[in-house]
């Protein structure tokens, strides 16, 4: 895929993965819109990706909406393809996650996560999209997460909100085939991001004794892995040779996994 003059809307843009994808874009020659929540994070962002321009005619803006808010989204969308045009590239990086016991998390976390991550994908693709199949062209990726894969104690907010894309982009993949529309889902690890940063803090003791031996990534080796599936058009890519197993091994892999989080709980039990 040249990117070079492809519009590239970027969800939850002003940090993390969805940053760094964009400074990636950005410098392959992609113009790019940013669009994040929070108005200042996005302008600096936006700042840092426009130093990334690997022509001086590249258009890079920023976009604030909150995208669990339908009409927010639609109204958004709107103004980003009339400013910029159809998007050529969709990416839904905007996700949220507040771990826990299930027990102990109100409802209300649940829904939350639920409206950002699943809700917040599915209308941001429901806004874009009729514009994409009129031109019969594009790709979608959706960012799940490692927890998409495998639930994880302490995850029963998050991991059920990221199964969900899968299940989506499955879906998407067959309907859109007809319109000359792609669609990727990305199941990226334990990421340097702020949002991993806030989520320690909160963790419970066991879902970090189990996610702690883990390889954590930086932002810009999980955006170069998202770019080179783009480019090879894969479906399903797995940033690290981590996620590349577990995807691969899934079913075999699954049951070792169980009996090692319930050995590291155990433990803890015990002591």
């Amino acid at each position: 895929m040249n990117l070079r003059n492809q519009h590239a809307l970027i969800t939850g843009g002003s940090s993390g993965i969805g940053k760094a994808l964009a400074v990636l874009l950005a410098g392959r020659g992609a113009h790019i819109s940013l669009m994040a929540r929070n108005a200042t994070r996005l302008e600096d962002a936006a700042a840092e990706v426009r130093g990334a321009k690997a022509d001086r005619d590249q258009r890079i803006l920023s976009f604030s909406a909150d995208v669990s808010d339908r009409n927010q989204v639609e109204d958004t969308v709107r103004k980003i393809i009339r400013d910029q045009g159809v998007p050529d590239l969709l990416v839904t990086c905007a996700g949220m996650i507040h771990p826990g016991r299930f027990m102990e998390l109100p409802p209300g976390v649940s829904e939350r996560t639920m409206e950002v991550n699943y809700f917040g994908t599915l209308y941001t693709i429901r806004a874009a999209l009729p514009s994409m199949v009129r031109r019969k062209r594009g790709r979608l990726v959706l960012i799940s997460s490692g927890a998409g894969l495998i639930g994880i104690y302490g995850y029963t907010a998050y991991s059920p909100s990221k199964f969900a894309l899968r299940g989506l982009a499955e879906c998407l993949r067959g309907e859109l085939r007809q319109y000359g529309i792609g669609v990727s889902i990305v199941y990226p690890p334990d990421t340097d991001t702020p949002q991993l940063s806030k989520e320690n803090r909160i963790k419970p003791f066991e879902t970090r004794l189990i996610t702690g031996a883990a390889r954590t990534r930086s932002p810009q080796m999980v955006a170069r892995a998202i770019l080179k599936g783009i480019r090879k058009r894969s479906f399903v890519i797995t940033p690290g040779f981590e996620m590349t197993l577990l995807f691969r091994l899934h079913s075999i892999l699954a049951p070792l996994a169980e009996r090692y989080f319930d050995y590291r709980i155990a433990l803890r039990s015990r002591g």
